[in-house]
């Protein structure tokens, strides 16, 4: 077969044109690997890829459901002037949804029964369980497949602090208490 009877086939991804922004790869800071733009976990050791801190100026809101059916906007303030409260921040469309933490045990995974239900794949059905012990709240990870994170690190048990950052799949959580 001669070079001149290739068939040429048109490029169906080209490469970047003059205008397109640069690629930027994000290397891992545990084992150094160069993964793609915008991925948040390591392609090869797992590990969580830190990004920017959040713009300034952002803050957690929580809503409820008001008695016609309108999302109606609840002061934090209020919210953990009650007690201590997970809020969700990120994730499934369900930012600013709290749920108010009592002195017993709140289950949290992808089973319909769960105390706090997250309905997606990165989720597993018995993900985390939420326990006060004493007057500390702990999050224990429950063998998850993708694991429990408490402000970027991966734990199997952790006391949580005012303001800690869960994350659970792919929802994002605050831990707030007076």
């Amino acid at each position: 077969m001669s070079n001149s009877s290739r068939t040429s086939w048109p490029v169906a991804f080209p490469g970047p044109t003059p205008n397109s922004p640069p690629a930027v790869a994000q290397h891992c800071p545990e084992c150094g690997f160069a993964n793609d733009d915008g991925a948040n976990y390591c392609q090869r050791c797992g590990a969580f890829l830190a990004h920017s801190d959040p713009p300034p100026g952002t803050t957690t809101a929580t809503y409820k459901l008001g008695e016609t059916g309108e999302l109606e906007e609840i002061d934090v303030d209020e919210v953990i002037a009650r007690g201590p409260a997970l809020v969700i921040r990120a994730g499934g469309g369900r930012a600013g949804e709290s749920f108010p933490l009592g002195p017993g045990r709140v289950t949290i995974g992808r089973r319909p029964t769960s105390d706090i239900f997250l309905d997606d794949v990165t989720v597993s059905r018995d993900h985390a369980i939420l326990v006060r012990r004493g007057s500390e709240y702990y999050l224990d990870d429950c063998g998850s497949l993708n694991g429990t994170y408490v402000n970027r690190r991966r734990i199997e048990s952790h006391r949580l602090s005012h303001g800690d950052e869960l994350q659970v799949g792919k929802y994002k959580l605050a831990f707030l208490s007076r």
